[in-house]
């Protein structure tokens, strides 16, 4: 693709998102009358779910996969995913039928389209070729920095919407909705971010020298001192206030603990321990209905065999993380390559893959136990196994998603090349590259070629 169509194919969706924003209008309701309330979903809505959700939960992070591999189908996925965007607003704001109170995915709609107009204006910019050794090296990172942010945007968004669709999280039950939603988010993601570390980051954290327990010991230890200070709310303690306000002790506890014993890039059971505890903790969360209580103890077993993956990961796959400096070939003792035989190496590989999918799967089923939601499926008369087989249908979606996007990654742009001959979504090597590099004096296409834009 020449700089110039790639420069219109990006302007287009911001040329149309200008003319269009101003003149949109919904109205937006503080009170609804009960036929409101329950009248049926029309063809225009549905398009509208369905198109946002296929958006930004695939489209637009396969593009910004493609993006981090300089893949040349980058801007073309990326102006696709703006266009439909605006189309899916669009319809958000056309359908009849059943009306919504006003709320956070409202709002939450409108503010999206700060970091769109942002991704696309300085998309614009650095397809120009200008300023090369002033301005641009700013720019490049920041243009990175909201790329990396449209999954986490897209996942919130989603979720709005869905709370908005079923009328949720109102009055009493807010908070109830924050701490399932958040805990529930924070599982998934933290199974996300070990899936990329344990099948496409060895090199990375060769070269980072902290091992994947450091990092893991100090998120923990935050979120634990948050949740230590934040569980207890006026002057009556609950059995879930103490259990709750307890978890974030022991969490900022083990914490500091993991910390301390991971320096010096060592591995360590200690977050496995907690994730251990804690689904322990949770599977014995007494509820209401026979139905959550039953839907908590599943979320809290799945939780504990995630850590105890983990320990199995830690002490037997890959006890130690060796810097890359100090070694003399990047098939360090710790590395997929180790294993004495292929068989050997195949069995790691697979292995790897279960605790960031149960780490998903728990984060999926703890988002599906509020209240609310599980006096839904009690008043429809569906059993707790049926209600878990369906979200653990939705937690395999979900990490389908995530280890196709390692693939992709490993498979494109400038991964292309050294992609494992065998399809495996492990990376061979990983790319050195850094976000920007000053280009040399030279004609405009060897510049290109050297900061990877061409490849946009």
């Amino acid at each position: 693709m020449t700089s110039k169509s790639a420069i219109a194919l990006q302007a287009l969706p911001l040329v149309l998102l200008t003319c269009i924003l101003p003149v949109v209008a919904h109205d937006h309701h503080n009170e609804l009358s009960e036929e409101q309330a329950n009248a049926p979903v029309d063809a225009i809505l549905w398009i509208h779910i369905f198109l946002q959700a296929s958006v930004w939960g695939v489209l637009f992070p396969v593009g910004m996969v493609l993006g981090l591999s300089r893949s040349k189908w980058h801007v073309p996925l990326q102006s696709a995913g703006f266009a439909l965007t605006l189309g899916g607003y669009l319809l958000g704001h056309a359908h009849k039928g059943r009306s919504f109170l006003a709320g956070v995915h409202g709002i939450m709609a409108n503010i999206m389209f700060i970091p769109i107009l942002l991704q696309l204006t300085i998309g614009i910019y650095l397809k120009l070729h200008i300023h090369e050794k002033t301005i641009r090296p700013y720019f490049v990172p920041v243009h990175g920095i909201i790329g990396r942010a449209y999954p986490i945007l897209g996942w919130v968004q989603m979720l709005f919407g869905a709370i908005t669709f079923r009328g949720y999280c109102r009055g009493d039950n807010l908070g109830q909705c924050l701490a399932h939603y958040i805990m529930g988010s924070g599982f998934i993601a933290y199974g996300t971010i070990m899936a990329i570390l344990l099948l496409a980051g060895d090199a990375w954290v060769r070269r980072n020298g902290r091992s994947p327990e450091w990092w893991d010991s100090w998120i923990i230890t935050l979120w634990g001192i948050v949740n230590t200070f934040t569980e207890h709310r006026g002057t009556h303690w609950s059995v879930k206030d103490m259990q709750h306000t307890i978890l974030g002790i022991l969490w900022w506890t083990g914490g500091i603990l993991g910390i301390f014993l991971s320096r010096n890039n060592q591995r360590t059971v200690v977050p496995a321990v907690i994730i251990i505890l804690t689904g322990w903790a949770m599977s014995e969360h007494a509820q209401a209905l026979m139905l959550s209580t039953k839907v908590h103890a599943v979320f809290g077993y799945t939780l504990m065999l995630a850590g105890v993956t983990r320990i199995v990961e830690v002490s037997f796959i890959a006890p130690k993380f060796t810097p890359e400096s100090s070694t003399e070939d990047n098939n360090s003792e710790h590395t997929l390559a180790d294993a004495s035989s292929a068989t050997g190496a195949n069995a790691v590989k697979t292995f790897r893959h279960l605790p960031p999918f149960l780490l998903v799967a728990s984060g999926l089923i703890f988002m599906s136990g509020t209240d609310e939601e599980l006096n839904f499926v009690h008043n429809e008369g569906m059993d707790h196994v049926t209600y878990l087989l369906i979200m653990f249908s939705i937690a395999f979606i979900i990490y389908t998603l995530i280890v196709s996007l390692i693939h992709l990654y490993s498979h494109s742009g400038r991964n292309a090349a050294t992609a494992p001959s065998d399809g495996a979504i492990e990376l061979t090597t990983t790319p050195t590259a850094k976000w920007y590099a000053r280009v040399p004096n030279g004609d405009l296409d060897t510049e290109r070629h050297v900061i990877g834009e061409d490849d946009d």
